[in-house]
């Protein structure tokens, strides 16, 4: 699976091993920073897609951190990951902890009203992680660096 367009295919594969390993090829390449930012949009625009909707836990979790890679090398609007927002309720509390994550490394202050809920979850690593995201929206908007989506 070498051209990204394979591996974007990959991830509907009926065969969940496969689409794991695509969503693993996709984060490579986005830690790379291997893609343009176009490209880099239709990648985490179809890794949410495989969050919102994958059956397979494993395979949502290899699509959150993927997108979670993106993060570091590509500034990306809130409006990319915002799906991932509906999908929360049928997450296992270690996705939702990535899905926290992800919004706040949006650094886009809409992005609060979807992790705010949070900050009551009854499991500590997820509010421990929504504060972190509050945190971190918070630290860009006091240095006056808000993203815009």
């Amino acid at each position: 699976m070498n051209d990204m367009f394979e591996v974007l295919e990959a991830l509907s594969n009926c065969d969940p091993n496969r689409r794991d390993v695509a969503a693993d090829i996709l984060g490579d390449r986005l830690r790379g920073a291997a893609l343009d930012a176009d490209s880099a949009s239709l990648v985490v625009g179809r890794l949410v897609s495989v969050a919102v909707n994958e059956p397979v836990t494993k395979v949502r979790e290899s699509a959150l951190n993927s997108i979670s890679e993106a993060f570091d090398h590509y500034r990306l609007p809130l409006r990319l990951v915002e799906p991932l927002a509906a999908a929360t309720p049928t997450m296992e509390r270690q996705l939702v902890v990535h899905a926290l994550y992800i919004f706040g490394v949006t650094h886009d202050p809409k992005a609060r009203p979807l992790i705010e809920p949070f900050l009551r979850h009854p499991d500590s690593e997820v509010r421990e992680e929504a504060q972190l995201a509050v945190a971190e929206i918070t630290a860009v908007e006091s240095k006056g660096l808000t993203h815009n989506s």
